[in-house]
This record gives structure tokens, sequence and C-alpha cells, in this order.
């Protein structure tokens, strides 16, 4: 790097310093432990695509109960407006969360055992007066989806990036059926 390589470097550093904007989180990523991150991933890359701020953590129903209702009784004044809970197994996190708040829950079952069936029968059966929206197994791009959704009623820019979105799967289809029409076999017809 020349002098004035380095020096540009060092200015815009001091830029970016001087300029770094503090963000409050507006959406809570909630896991049972971090062996759910390599599928919570997909939801935190959306949120970042759709310039949401975001924060991630691990609680555990069983294990850190006080944390849980801390976070959870705390969530509103914090000014979040949405909690995506992940969990495996008996998957009591996100309703013991949806019990302690006003705060919408998405729940994200947990692909650890049974194949899955086990985390999603326990989301999706709440009792009256606790709900969870609840996604597929392994869901967390449709929770982070659902999320910047609700978070959009109210906000026509966040409205049309979900347009955007949208669109651009659209196009993904389009140009695979213009791909799929240059393959050739003897009996294909299109």
């Amino acid at each position: 790097m020349t002098i004035w390589g380095h020096a540009l470097h060092c200015q815009l550093s001091i830029f970016n310093y001087q300029f770094n904007v503090i963000m409050t989180p507006i959406v809570s990523i909630i896991m049972g432990s971090t062996s759910d991150l390599p599928v919570m991933e997909k939801a935190a890359k959306f949120l970042d695509e759709m310039e949401i701020p975001f924060e991630m953590h691990a609680l555990s129903a069983h294990r850190t109960p006080e944390e849980v209702e801390a976070f959870a009784k705390g969530a509103k004044d914090r000014g979040i407006k949405v909690i995506i809970a992940a969990a495996g197994m008996a998957a009591h996190l996100c309703g013991v969360i949806a019990s302690m708040t006003t705060v919408p829950v998405i729940g994200v079952p947990i692909n650890s055992t049974l194949d899955g069936m086990d985390a999603l029968l326990a989301i999706v059966q709440m009792p009256p007066g606790i709900p969870v929206a609840t996604v597929g197994i392994n869901a967390a791009q449709n929770a982070a989806i659902l999320a910047v959704q609700i978070l959009a009623v109210g906000d026509e820019n966040l409205q049309q990036k979900l347009v955007g979105y949208k669109e651009s799967l659209k196009q993904k289809i389009v140009k695979a059926n213009e791909d799929l029409a240059k393959v050739s076999f003897k009996f294909k017809t299109n």
C-alpha cells in the first residue's frame, strides 16, 4: 500500500469511527443453544439483507429459566417488536417466551430428534391465549421473512424491500425455466 493509500485508509477508518451509528435491535433471534446457529443464521442473513437491526441470544427454558423470564418480560420495553425463537425436541422455549410477553413470537422447530416433528408439534400446539406463529422445521429464513412482513405493516420502505425480494424470487424461476428450455432429451417436448 502506498503512503497515499494508507492515508486514505486511515481517513476512512476515522470516518467510520466518528459516524458509527448505534443500532437498537427491533428483532430478537433466540435459540436454545448455539448448536441451533447453523439453522438460525438464515434468519440473521435475511434480516441483515433487509437492514433490520437484530440481536441473537442463546436461552434455555430448562437450563436458564430466570434469564428467559427476564428477556421475555423486558423485550417490549427494550424496543423489540418481533421475537424469532428456535427450539428442538420438547421445544418449550417459544411458548414460555410467548407466555410472558405481548411481542409476537415466531417459532422455528429445530430438527434435532424425530425429524423435528416433536419440536414442530410442541411449538404449534400452544394453549388458547398463548399464540406462537410457527414456520416449518428448520425454516429460519421464513421466520425472518414473516418477521419483516409484520414490521412492514406500518413501514412503506420495508414494504418496498419485500416487494423487491419477492420479485427476485420470481426472476429466479423465470431464469430456471429459460435454463430448462436449453436442456435437451430425445423425448423432451418443450
